[in-house]
């Protein structure tokens, strides 16, 4: 039976120290001393003022010596298909064509529709079973025959169905992903996405995260006319964000 899931992001691995490897990369361009002179020195300092100049200098190139890999899951394939158009990322995900449904998939109910009431989670939850149904019933007249039956079977199913996947960024990539996917004009399930991934992120590296996300947070809201008119809050929602996580490292959590 087709079962409801959730968003669940992890970070799964990143770059070692990324302030440190970019402040590396940033200083090289205009010293003298040997790559292992100045690593040594980076190493022994704290790079949080040079990263915080950096930034607001728009010295953006050397952002990419660092990566965050993520691993994903709960999300639709209509999200999958937002996020494939961030071009500067690698992604790994779930075959539909190796992977089989024949025991059920899961799927992604959107807010709108819950906040409808139970019998609209449920007329929801019906048309997925029937779905899935009908996905079985292809496999059936198909053969059965693995993956040459799951490619032409999984054209019936939604785009609410569930898929998992690794995406690796670079720290720059990140950045604009989070300035665009964490506005209140995003779809709203790549923007829970984007704030979990960058919430992530800034617990690893505060400094290279701190300002990252929509950019009212920095300034003027680039959306104009569009603009949802909620600066304030979102710069409200960044300040209390950031004494939290300083609060939970004070207390080693």
């Amino acid at each position: 039976m087709a079962e409801k899931k959730t968003l669940k992001v992890e970070l799964i691995r990143h770059t070692l120290s990324p302030e440190e490897t970019i402040a590396l990369g940033a200083k090289l361009c205009y010293s003298r001393s040997s790559i292992s002179d100045l690593n040594e020195r980076i190493s022994a300092g704290d790079q949080a003022a040079f990263i915080r100049r950096l930034l607001e200098m728009g010295h953006e190139s050397v952002l990419e010596h660092a990566t965050f890999t993520f691993g994903i899951e709960g999300i639709s394939r209509v999200l999958l298909a937002q996020l494939t158009r961030h071009r500067m990322a690698s992604f790994s995900v779930q075959s539909q064509r190796y992977v089989s449904y024949e025991n059920g998939f899961g799927y992604i109910i959107p807010p709108s529709i819950e906040a409808l009431g139970e019998a609209a989670v449920q007329e929801y939850a019906a048309q997925m079973n029937q779905m899935e149904e009908w996905y079985r019933q292809w496999q059936e007249k198909l053969g059965k025959n693995g993956e040459r039956t799951n490619e032409d079977a999984r054209f019936v199913l939604p785009g609410a169905c569930e898929t998992r996947l690794l995406v690796t960024m670079n720290v720059r990539e990140l950045r604009h992903f989070f300035s665009l996917r964490m506005c209140n004009r995003a779809q709203w399930e790549i923007r829970a996405m984007a704030g979990e991934m960058h919430r992530l992120c800034l617990q690893t590296a505060p400094e290279l995260f701190a300002d990252a996300g929509p950019g009212c947070i920095r300034g003027k809201c680039p959306e104009g006319e569009k603009s949802c008119g909620q600066m304030e809050l979102k710069r409200r929602e960044r300040k209390e964000l950031l004494e939290k996580i300083t609060e939970d490292q004070r207390h080693g959590i």
